[in-house]
């Protein structure tokens, strides 16, 4: 089972990104999928997550530092779970981890989270 993160660089103040979250070995169709991020000398924190509903529809959960500003979305098809964001700030700088959960439901520890990818690094200049 692998999580592959990408989509991370360089990007000016005010700019945007696309993060992506491919998955491989194994369908996470039924599992939640989070991002998170962790900046130099802090600990990793939630950014946003996505899980499907007991009636199949998607629902998805943000951190307040980044609502209005982010948003994730996922390609069933794709087995793919992205992280678009806008209007980025020095703040959002950090490597931002994918995760997935073998159990049901969006939580926002990283302990309840069982497989995560290498990360990928997002830089913001002022």
């Amino acid at each position: 089972v692998q999580l592959q993160a990408s989509g991370g660089g360089l990007v000016q103040a005010g700019g945007s990104l696309r993060l992506s979250c491919a998955a491989s070995g194994r369908t996470f169709s039924n599992s939640p999928i989070g991002w998170f991020r962790q900046a130099p000398g802090k600990e990793r924190e939630f950014v946003a997550a996505i899980s499907r509903s007991f009636d199949s529809t998607y629902y998805a959960e943000l951190a307040d530092s980044v609502k209005g500003r982010f948003a994730i979305s996922k390609d069933s098809a794709k087995n793919t779970v992205y992280l678009q964001m806008d209007s980025l700030k020095p703040e959002d700088t950090a490597i931002y981890y994918c995760a997935a959960r073998l159990s049901s439901g969006i939580r926002r520890d990283a302990s309840d989270y069982d497989y995560w990818g290498q990360g990928t690094l997002v830089t913001v200049s002022s």
